[in-house]
C-alpha cells in the first residue's frame, strides 16, 4: 500500500509543481517571434572594485555601460551611457572589458549583440566581501573567488537589459531591427552578519573530500563522523551541539530540503550523499538561528549547497584507489548556456578499508535553466540516487586489546543490505521587477532508507510475561523507513532607498508536507528473522511557515537585519504497535510473542494502535545589527529562537508543544581588505552562547538519540582566508563548552558536560596553484598542490572518560593541460590509526551467561592511509 500510494502521489505532485511554478510563465501567453533571438550569457567575469580614492566617502555609484559582443563572445566596445565618476567609469570598464560571453544567437547562428550593463558600486561590507559578495547577477560561472578585496554590490544587478544588433555575420541590419532581451541570473540572498559563511569551493575543491558533507568543513566548528558506513549520513558536530545526522542542523541544496521530517531513526535525519561534489559551487553555512528563512531544524544552524558547474563541454573522469575503490564521473555542461544547465552522473563502488565496509550508489542529476520571458528564469531540477553498503558498526575496546576483533573489524558481521535511495523534482520560477524581486518554488521528494545496525550485541533481550522462555537472541536493529514530501516555499522582496540609503524588506513562506513510515524491528542473531517490533509508526505531518525579513539602514555604517518568523507544525502520529508488553496477561487466553499485543491487564480488550494529533505554533524573532565598516572592520551582535520538532514516537493527543525550542546569540568582528599585489585576506572572530530547554542525548540501548534536558553551549570561533595569485589558505577554530543546565549552580562555567561534544576544532586547508614554466603545443600546463589538516580535541565521554584526540592529514597533486587532468590524492596521509567515534556504554557481543552492565569503551574506526588515481578530460567546453 505504501508503494502504490508513493506513485499515486509521485503523479499528483509532479503535476500540481509543474503547474503551479510554471503559471506565471503559461499566463503569459503564447508569443511569436521573428526571429528567433537568443541572448548572450555570461561565462567568464572578472569583479569591478570599489576604487580605493573612493572609501573616504563611501558613496553609492551606479553606472550604466553598453558592451558590443562580436560573434566569438568577446567585448569588442564599450560605452558610458550613465556616468558615475571618472574613477567608478574607469573601474567599470575595465571590470567589463575582461568579460566573455556565449555570443548571442539569432536563428540558431552566432551573431553580434549589444547590452546595457548596469554597475552599482557600494562602499566595502566586509562580511559581504568575505562570502559570496553578489548583489544579485548573473552566476559566478569562471569560479572566481568571491573574497577578492573590496568588491562588495559592485557586479551586475539582476537583471541586464539587452538590445542585440543579432544580425548574422553574412547580413547586415538597420539600427530598426534592435530588439530587447533580457539576461538573467538567480535571486542572491543577502550576507547576515559574522556567522554567515558563503564559502565559494574554487581551487580548495582539489582538497581530498570523500563526499559532499566534507564541503562543510570550510566553515568553522565542524567535525563529522559516521559509524553506520558509507551510505549511512554523517554525525554532524557544530557549535556544541551533537547534531546526530541532522537534527539541529537544516540541510538544503537550492533551498529544496534535505533533512526527514518523521524520521524514526532519527528526526531530521540529513542524508547528503545524492550531491555530486563536483556539482557544487559553494556552500552557505549560518551558524545559529539568527535568518528569518531559516525553519525546522535550524537549532545550530543551517547549510545550503549551491549547485551549477563551471566545468563545460563534456568532462568523463575516472579514479581507482585502494581498498578496489573505483568511481566513475560524467558531466555535462552546454558551453553557451550558463552554469545553471548541466547533468551529471555517477557510479562508486568500494570494497571498503575493513570488515564490513562494501558499499556502491549511483547518482544521477540534471537542471535546465531557461529564459521565462522578460526579466525571468525558470529552473528545473530532477535527480535520482541509490546505493547499497554495509555496516561494521563498533569495536570493544577490551575485543581489540585481546585481539579477538581488529581495529577495523566488526563485533557483528550481520550488519549488511543497508539500502537508501532518493528521488526528487524541484521547480524555481524567479522574476525581478522594477523594485519588486519575486521567488516561486516547489518540490517533491521521494525518499527510502533500510539499516541494520548492533550497538550492545546481546544485552537487551528481555523475558516479557508475553513471551515463551528464551535466551538472548541478539540486539540487531532492522530499521526501515519512507518518505514522501511535497512542498513549496516563495518569497517577494522590496528593495528602494530612504535616506538616501538602500533598504530590502521580504514577506515569504514556507510549506511542507510529509507521508512518513517508520518501522524498527530486531533480529535474531542466528537466522537473521524480526523476533520483535520495537516501532511502527505511520504519519502525516505539517510545517507552515511565515516571515518577514527587512535590511534597515539607518546611516550609512549602521544597519538592522531580521525579523520574524512564525511556524505551524501539525502531527497525525498511527502507532501500529502501541502494546509491546503486558505485565499482568490474562491466565486463560494470554497473547503469546505476539509483536504487537491486543489486551490491556489481566486480558482485556484493546485494538493493538493508537492515534495521536496535535498541533503547535511557535513564533521566532531574529535580528542582527550590523556596526561598520571602519578602516576594513565590521561589528555585528545577533540574537534569534529556533525550533527543533520531535519524532513521532514522542507525539501525544493534544500535545501542547510537540517542539524544542533554542535560544542564541552572538557577538563578533570580521576585517577584510585586499592586500595588494593580488593578495585578499578576511578574518572572522565570534563569541556565542546557545541554550535548548530539551537536548538529544545517543543512547546506544535505542540506537538513536533520545530527549534529555535542558543545555547550554558557550564558545568562540575564529576563521580567515587568505587568497593570492598563486595560493587559497582557508583556516579556521572553534572552542566550545556544553553544559547541562541542571549540574550545579555555576553553570554554564562549570557542571556535567553534554557527552560527546569536542572541545576544541581546528580545521586548515592550502592549495597551492601556477602554471609550469613550459608549455606542450603551445598550451599551458599547470599544476595544483593542497594539503588539509584537521584537530579535533578530546570529548568527553558517559562515566567520566573521555577521548582520544584526532589529528588527521589529507593531500592532492594535481596536473592539467588543455582538456586533460590528473590527479593523485591521499586521504589520512601518514596513516594515523584513530578512532573517529568513541562511546562508553555496557554491551555484550560475545552471549555470555549472563550479561555485564559495567560500562566499556567502543569505538569506530577513522579510514586508514587510502590512495586515489584520478583522469579527466572535458571536450567541447571549458
Amino acid at each position: 500500500m505504501i508503494a502504490i500510494g508513493s506513485l499515486r502521489l509521485l503523479r499528483l505532485s509532479a503535476l500540481v509543481s509543474a503547474v503551479f511554478v510554471a503559471w506565471p510563465v503559461l499566463a503569459q501567453g503564447p508569443t511569436v517571434t521573428h526571429p528567433v533571438i537568443t541572448p548572450p550569457t555570461a561565462i567568464q567575469r572578472v569583479e569591478a572594485h570599489y576604487p580605493e580614492s573612493a572609501l573616504a566617502t563611501g558613496d553609492h555609484v551606479d553606472v550604466l555601460l553598453e558592451l558590443t559582443i562580436d560573434a566569438d563572445g568577446h567585448v569588442t566596445k564599450a560605452i558610458v551611457l550613465t556616468s558615475g565618476g571618472t574613477e567608478f567609469d574607469n573601474a567599470a570598464m575595465a571590470a567589463a572589458k575582461s568579460w566573455l560571453f556565449a555570443p548571442a544567437k539569432r536563428n540558431g547562428k552566432p551573431a553580434e549583440s549589444r547590452i546595457h550593463v548596469p554597475f552599482h558600486f557600494a562602499p566595502p561590507e566586509i562580511v559581504s566581501a568575505t562570502h559570496d559578495t553578489h548583489a544579485g547577477g548573473e552566476p559566478d560561472v569562471a569560479k572566481k573567488d568571491s573574497s577578492q578585496g573590496e568588491v562588495a554590490q559592485t557586479t551586475t544587478p539582476p537583471t541586464i537589459p539587452i538590445k542585440s544588433l543579432a544580425k548574422p555575420q553574412e547580413t547586415a541590419q538597420t539600427e530598426d531591427d534592435v530588439e530587447d532581451v533580457t539576461v538573467f541570473g538567480p535571486i542572491q540572498r543577502r550576507t547576515l552578519g559574522i556567522t554567515d559563511y558563503n564559502e565559494h569551493v574554487g581551487e580548495l575543491g582539489i582538497i581530498p573530500r570523500t563526499n559532499a558533507s566534507e564541503l562543510l568543513k570550510l566553515a568553522p566548528g565542524f567535525l563529522l563522523t559516521n559509524e553506520g558506513g558509507s551510505g549511512h549520513a554523517e554525525q554532524v558536530f557544530l557549535r556544541g551541539f551533537d547534531a546526530h545526522e541532522g537534527q539541529d542542523l537544516e540541510f538544503t541544496v537550492d533551498g529544496v530540503p534535505i533533512n526527514d521530517s518523521g524520521n524514526y531513526h532519527g528526526n531530521g535525519y540529513a542524508d547528503t550523499h545524492f550531491i555530486i561534489p563536483e556539482l557544487v559551487e559553494s556552500v552557505r553555512v549560518l551558524e545559529g538561528p539568527y535568518a528569518p528563512q531559516q525553519g525546522n531544524f535550524a537549532v545550530a544552524g543551517s547549510a545550503d549547497y549551491h549547485l551549477g558547474l563551471d566545468r563545460r563541454g563534456l568532462t568523463t573522469e575516472y579514479t581507482t584507489g585502494t581498498y578496489n575503490t573505483q568511481r566513475l564521473l560524467v558531466l555535462y555542461g552546454p558551453k553557451d548556456a550558463p552554469p545553471g544547465t548541466f547533468a551529471g552522473a555517477e557510479y562508486f563502488t568500494t570494497d571498503g578499508f575493513g570488515t564490513n565496509r562494501q558499499a556502491q550508489r549511483g547518482t544521477a542529476v540534471a537542471q535546465y535553466e531557461i529564459p521565462a520571458g522578460r526579466k525571468a528564469t525558470l529552473r528545473i531540477n530532477a535527480t535520482a540516487y541509490v546505493t547499497e553498503f554495509n555496516n561494521a558498526g563498533v569495536v570493544r575496546n577490551d575485543d581489540y586489546a585481546s585481539g579477538r576483533v581488529g581495529f577495523y573489524g566488526t563485533e557483528d558481521a550481520n550488519q549488511t543490505g543497508n539500502e537508501a535511495s532518493r528521488v526528487s523534482l524541484s521547480m524555481t520560477y524567479e522574476r525581478r521587477f522594477e523594485q519588486i524581486d519575486f521567488s516561486q518554488q516547489a518540490f517533491f521528494i521521494d525518499r527510502t532508507m533500510r539499516l541494520r545496525e548492533n550497538w550492545t550485541g546481546f544485552l537487551l533481550d528481555v523475558q516479557e510475561p508475553t513471551q515463551e522462555p528464551h535466551d538472548q537472541r541478539g540486539d540487531l536493529i532492522d530499521f526501515h523507513f519512507d518518505e514522501v514530501t511535497m512542498g513549496a516555499r516563495g518569497f517577494a522582496r522590496w528593495h528602494g532607498s530612504a535616506f538616501g540609503l538602500r533598504q530590502e524588506f521580504e514577506g515569504g513562506y514556507y510549506a511542507r508536507v510529509d507521508l512518513t513510515g517508520s518501522q524498527q524491528y530486531r533480529d535474531a542473531a542466528g537466522t537473521e528473522v524480526p523476533y520483535l517490533t520495537n516501532a511502527d509508526y505511520s504519519s502525516t505531518l505539517g510545517d507552515i511557515g511565515v516571515y518577514v525579513d527587512g535590511s534597515v539602514h539607518f546611516t550609512r555604517w549602521l544597519g538592522l537585519r531580521g525579523g520574524v518568523r512564525a511556524d505551524m507544525f501539525t502531527f497525525d502520529v498511527l502507532n501500529n504497535c502501541a502494546v509491546q508488553n503486558v505485565a499482568n496477561p490474562s491466565k486463560t487466553s494470554p497473547e503469546i510473542d505476539a509483536p504487537c499485543l491486543s489486551e490491556l491487564e489481566h486480558g482485556a480488550y484493546r485494538e493493538p494502535f493508537t492515534r495521536n494529533t496535535t498541533a503547535s505554533g511557535a513564533i521566532m524573532p531574529r535580528g542582527t545589527v550590523v556596526v561598520g565598516p571602519f578602516n576594513h572592520f565590521e561589528f555585528s551582535g545577533s540574537v534569534g529562537n529556533g525550533v527543533r520538532t520531535v519524532d513521532p514516537s514522542y507525539v501525544g493527543q493534544a500535545l501542547q508543544t510537540p517542539f524544542i525550542n533554542v535560544q542564541s546569540k552572538d557577538i563578533g568582528v570580521a576585517y577584510g581588505s585586499g592586500l595588494g599585489h593580488d593578495l585578499t585576506l578576511v578574518a572572522k572572530s565570534d563569541f556565542f552562547q546557545t541554550h535548548v530547554d530539551q537536548d538529544l542525548i545517543f543512547d546506544p540501548t535505542q540506537g538513536r538519540n533520545t530527549l534529555g534536558g535542558g543545555s547550554t553551549r558557550t564558545g568562540w570561533a575564529g576563521s580567515m582566508r587568505l587568497v593570492g595569485s598563486f595560493f587559497d589558505l582557508a583556516a579556521n577554530a572553534t572552542i566550545v563548552k556544553a553544559v547541562f543546565d541542571d549540574s550545579g549552580t555555576c553553570a554554564p562555567t562549570c557542571g556535567l558536560l553534554v557527552p560527546y561534544i569536542p572541545d576544541l576544532i581546528v580545521r586548515g586547508d592550502l592549495v597551492l596553484f601556477h602554471d609550469l614554466p613550459w608549455k606542450i603545443d603551445h598550451k599551458s600546463v599547470r599544476a595544483t598542490l593542497g594539503y588539509g589538516v584537521s584537530y579535533v580535541g578530546r570529548r568527553p565521554l558517559p562515566y567520566g572518560q573521555t577521548s582520544d584526540v584526532i589529528f588527521v592529514s589529507d593531500a592532492s597533486l594535481g596536473v592539467r593541460w588543455w582538456g586533460w587532468n590528473v590527479r593523485v590524492a591521499a586521504q589520512n596521509l601518514f596513516n594515523a590509526q584513530y578512532k573517529l567515534g568513541e562511546y562508553n556504554y555496557a554491551s555484550d557481543f560475545h552471549s555470555a551467561p549472563s550479561a555485564t552492565l559495567v560500562p566499556e569503551r567502543s569505538f569506530t574506526a577513522g579510514a586508514p592511509l587510502q590512495v586515489m588515481v584520478s583522469l579527466s578530460a572535458t571536450l567541447g567546453g571549458t
